[in-house]
């Protein structure tokens, strides 16, 4: 008779092979949305990157294991450094390359509470550290272009910040806009649904007809969509 202990050999081999393949199958997907401006597809939330004169600057990372692959898109764009790296907000598939990132140089920024969080993540090495916080909003010049970063409070998270390109017409959400499905809100990371309905709100403003949206999960987007998902949580919200 086959031993416990066998049978859970076999299955951690196997659970081990099938994520080995996984992480093999990962293909990164590049998508041009101005001269300078493309986002990337991989495994976890969507990444930013704008190329010019200054370098790289690049918008959350993603998981460690895929690291290789995103740098090897990058450098199809642009043979310059990262210079740096925004976190949207603290959770893995947004964050998990940050230390791999960082050794190469590059300076990563976030808001003072994903600092926070980060930190008290034993899991996580120092290098994952953003080495520049801010409490409310934060200009980046950089590839001859101001960039505003500003935080929403207690929206995905207590530490979400939406990225606008100003001159490109670009704004990056994070996870405060997911693409043709349902948002996940995390409560226990200090998110609500209120202060979710006011971060859309607050970059609503930002948009016009011409405006492209990188959101957090989902293909690339317009004012158009965007507005229709922020009518389905005004809808589903007495229902919340």
């Amino acid at each position: 008779m086959t031993s416990t202990k066998t049978w859970y050999s076999f299955f951690i081999s196997l659970i081990t092979l099938v994520a080995y393949a996984q992480k093999k199958e990962v293909t990164v997907k590049t998508h041009q949305l101005t001269e300078s401006i493309y986002m990337l597809e991989g495994r976890g939330g969507n990444i930013a990157v704008s190329v010019g004169g200054n370098g790289v600057f690049m918008i959350d990372s993603q998981f460690a294991a895929i690291t290789p692959k995103i740098m090897a898109a990058i450098k199809q764009l642009s043979e310059k450094d990262i210079t740096f790296l925004a976190n949207t907000h603290h959770h893995g598939d947004h964050t998990g390359g940050n230390e791999n990132i960082a050794k190469t140089g590059a300076h990563v920024i976030a808001h003072d509470n994903v600092y926070k969080r980060i930190k008290a993540n034993s899991k996580q090495s120092e290098e994952y550290l953003p080495v520049i916080t801010f409490n409310d909003k934060l200009n980046l010049h950089i590839n001859n272009e101001p960039v505003l970063i500003f935080h929403a409070e207690k929206g995905h998270t207590d530490g979400d910040s939406m990225l606008y390109f100003t001159k490109s017409n670009v704004l990056h959400t994070g996870d405060l806009y997911f693409n043709g499905r349902y948002p996940y809100i995390d409560l226990k990371s200090g998110g609500s649904v209120n202060g979710y309905i006011e971060a859309v709100k607050k970059g609503l403003i930002l948009l016009d007809g011409e405006s492209k949206i990188i959101p957090g999960h989902g293909a690339i987007s317009n004012k158009a969509e965007y507005e229709s998902f922020l009518t389905m949580l005004q809808t589903l919200k007495p229902m919340c």
